[in-house]
């Protein structure tokens, strides 16, 4: 069948070419769908590795271009310019995502079967009108994605974490797991991270609580950041280490490496998942254990989540200070009882006082971050651990965010403050080089 003849939406005009109605939705997509056919037909696969990306881009534009000639189809130069885009995004990109990509104010990309994709723009999500063919032209942009990055996803692994070549996360899951069709969710990075100017336009911190932080960063402090999903953790995580000196050697392990390191001396490690036979896995806690082998200086771990916090700790308690780690939990207490969790995942026959007693001794700070209603994210709790107070661990809030309510638009309404207390890390600023004013902890200063 030609491609006139399958272009069953399409209009035929008295002079026998085709006319594509700009409001057929479905005709584009079957004039899409053909024409990508025809090129994989006609090009040269063996000339095409030859080409660099620029050229091939321009030959591809020729050839939609002559085949639109030879096939009499009439469109605009405006719905020429978009054919010749969308093939090019189908065969050197990731199809109908690529527009939401380059897009700088798009934060995540949420599609949902073939038929809806949201985004998220300034925390609020809304749905767009972009559409795959179908779901198996969804699984083929899926698996383009995840094969880049060594991974797979079929039916007997129906899950997978994978990155795109800027960084930003990506999770798929697909049938027989989604009833309805394969899910993709990415979560985008930018390609310039914000800094801590950013994070204070932003009003997502102070300056006094930058200065705290900055220092804490040259200090050597071991830091846990704690949230929610999508409350900033990661991003905070990327600015702390921005106060990591650059003659230090840093080693970061992650699942999807995803952090946006500015040093000249950082090794980067990714766990691994099984094969198809079970085989050939790595997790975390092999590669933190192997991390301390590699002379670092710091490690930072880009998500704790199992039993590789025994590790960390263990790490942070040996010459391996300044570390920093991110964990899911709502609150700063909340996330140490998760660590002790973790650590008796671990199998180890340590009673909980001796968990406790490791995990004051090795985390200095904990930072609470949180997506508030309006979608602004904030880091509302500074907490120091103190030590241990008979079987509890201590700590003590340095700085917080509190919420007074919500205005007519539903912008959240609240303020920044010191609690007043003067940190025991203070003294260790002070012997690093790094001093604090003991202005920055005075509780009368109150940013909105």
């Amino acid at each position: 069948m030609s491609l006139r003849e399958r272009l069953a939406l399409a209009e035929e005009p008295r002079n026998g070419s085709i006319t594509l109605p700009a409001q057929s939705h479905a005709a584009y997509q079957e004039l899409k769908r053909t024409m990508h056919q025809l090129i994989l037909d006609r090009i040269d696969l063996e000339r095409l590795k030859r080409l660099t990306p620029e050229q091939f881009k321009h030959e591809l534009a020729l050839l939609v271009q002559r085949i639109i000639e030879d096939e009499r189809i009439v469109l605009n130069q405006n719905e020429r310019h978009h054919l010749v885009l969308d093939i090019q995004h189908e065969m050197l990109g990731f199809g109908p995502l690529e527009p939401l990509l380059a897009d700088a104010s798009v934060s995540d990309i949420l599609v949902n079967t073939c038929h809806k994709v949201y985004v998220e723009r300034a925390g609020r999500l809304e749905l767009t009108d972009i559409t795959f063919n179908d779901n198996a032209h969804l699984m083929k942009i899926i698996e383009k994605i995840v094969s880049r990055v060594g991974r797979r996803v079929d039916e007997s692994s129906p899950m997978v974490d994978a990155r795109l070549p800027d960084g930003s996360r990506v999770n798929a899951i697909i049938p027989p797991l989604a009833v309805d069709g394969p899910i993709l969710s990415i979560r985008r990075f930018a390609s310039n991270p914000l800094t801590m100017t950013n994070l204070i336009e932003n009003k997502s911190l102070t300056p006094p609580m930058q200065q705290v932080l900055q220092a804490l960063g040259h200090a050597k402090i071991n830091i846990l950041v704690s949230g929610g999903t999508g409350s900033g953790k990661t991003t905070l995580l990327n600015v702390l280490s921005g106060f990591i000196p650059p003659s230090e050697r840093i080693v970061t392990i992650e699942d999807a490496a995803e952090l946006q390191m500015r040093q000249p001396h950082v090794v980067r490690l990714e766990t691994r998942p099984p094969n198809i036979e079970g085989k050939g896995e790595v997790n975390q806690r092999a590669l933190v254990r192997n991390a301390l082998r590699m002379r670092p200086d710091r490690i930072i771990l880009g998500e704790v989540r199992g039993p590789e916090a025994l590790d960390m700790l263990q790490a942070m308690n040996t010459g391996h200070e300044g570390s920093l780690a991110t964990i899911h939990s709502n609150t700063a207490r909340d996330a140490l009882a998760r660590l002790e969790n973790m650590v008796g995942m671990a199998g180890v026959n340590l009673t909980p006082r001796a968990t406790r007693q490791q995990i004051s001794s090795a985390v200095t700070v904990v930072m609470q971050v949180t997506r508030l209603t309006d979608g602004t994210r904030k880091l509302v709790s500074l907490q120091e651990v103190t030590g241990m107070e008979g079987d509890v661990i201590a700590m003590q809030e340095i700085f917080r965010f509190e919420q007074t309510g919500v205005d007519v638009n539903g912008k959240v309404q609240g303020h920044f403050f010191a609690t007043g207390v003067r940190p025991r890390f203070a003294d260790r600023l002070r012997l690093f080089g790094a001093p604090v004013p003991d202005s920055v902890f005075d509780p009368d200063r109150v940013f909105e």
